[in-house]
């Protein structure tokens, strides 16, 4: 009998981080572990050191999946950025309104 692994450590949930791959039971995205990893150069220890709740089977679960979904993952997160970006030029800053003395 085999026993799914990663099952047991990431799940998608619709309602929960937006339906993404998170570890299991927390709202610890996988995209967030990848990021504190690559991106931040965190080691998988320093993470856990970080975040306690986790496991290092979690951390490694996390990557795991990361790197079987790559393209998948970053494509969510570059249509998360481009929301982001069109949220902003859509909605003015009201501190800069305020500061260059229009109504704020």
């Amino acid at each position: 009998m085999t026993i799914p692994v990663l099952d047991s450590h990431i799940e998608c949930t619709p309602n929960v981080c937006g339906g993404k791959p998170r570890i299991a039971g927390h709202r610890i995205r996988v995209q967030d572990i990848m990021v504190w990893h690559e991106l931040q150069g965190l080691s998988a220890d320093e993470i856990v050191a970080q975040y306690p709740q986790l496991s290092l089977g979690d951390v490694y679960a996390a990557l795991t999946y990361y790197h079987d979904h790559r393209e998948e993952i970053r494509q969510s997160m570059k249509e998360d950025e481009e929301f982001v970006k069109q949220l902003q030029a859509n909605t003015p800053s009201k501190l800069q309104k305020k500061l260059s003395g229009g109504d704020a």
